[in-house]
């Protein structure tokens, strides 16, 4: 991460810490607050993308145990109790949290494979779920941690089913695409048993499986499924 000089960063009031790029940013309760008479602009957007991030990294480092609203307010940089004009109750941040994980998996696959379908779609779409860096390993290790606590977050319950619907059928539709004369409902529930398996085993057991590990099983999977093997 690239960091400001300290010696070119504008000296300012106690309660604003600055970012990257030397803007100000609020460390208090999301409260705007003026400096020199200009009223501090307040993008709340902003504040809730940062504080869910916060409670990803706490999950994914200590577990969901862990995220408790004293703790992702320290994480984030707020003051304890300044996360309520963003989240009024803990399970409402959980569930963002929770489907921005979800976000950034289907935002990589869709750009990863903007421009294709078929087996190379589905190729890409299975790297991007699998756990083949440091990033999809914590995203699954706070999915898995949802799972745990879903029951009793109905709201994550839904969000979870209807990721997964959206993931079947795009499996279904470019196992189809590889092979139209039969039924591909099976196989691709067969791909996603394979996907989410292989993040719980990140998530519990890490030293289990490796990148290439991964890639081999995806490789001799989608073999045994379509009769053909991805390409690098």
């Amino acid at each position: 991460m690239v960091t400001a000089l300290r010696s070119s960063r504008p000296r300012g009031p106690r309660w604003l810490r600055w970012d990257n790029e030397g803007t100000a940013a609020s460390v208090r309760a999301g409260v705007a607050k003026e400096w020199c008479g200009v009223p501090k602009i307040v993008d709340h957007d902003a504040r809730r993308a940062e504080i869910v991030r916060a409670t990803w990294r706490i999950i994914a480092r200590h577990g969901f145990e862990s995220a408790t609203m004293r703790e992702i307010a320290a994480e984030a940089g707020y003051a304890n109790g300044a996360l309520k004009p963003y989240f009024a109750t803990k399970n409402d941040l959980l569930r963002a949290t929770y489907q921005f994980v979800f976000e950034q998996t289907n935002d990589r696959a869709s750009a990863a494979h903007d421009d294709e379908s078929g087996l190379d779609a589905l190729t890409r779409f299975c790297r991007e779920v699998l756990p083949l860096d440091a990033t999809r390993i914590d995203e699954a290790r706070v999915v898995v941690a949802f799972w745990g606590a879903a029951e009793n977050i109905p709201a994550a319950q839904d969000q979870h089913i209807t990721s997964m619907g959206m993931w079947r059928e795009w499996l279904i539709d470019w196992l189809t695409q590889i092979d139209p004369s039969r039924d591909q409902t099976a196989a691709a529930d067969v791909l996603l048993q394979f996907l989410l398996g292989a993040q719980i085993t990140a998530a519990l057991n890490p030293n289990r499986a490796t990148a290439e590990g991964y890639e081999a099983q995806l490789a001799t999977l989608l073999e045994g499924l379509v009769g053909v093997r991805p390409s690098d």
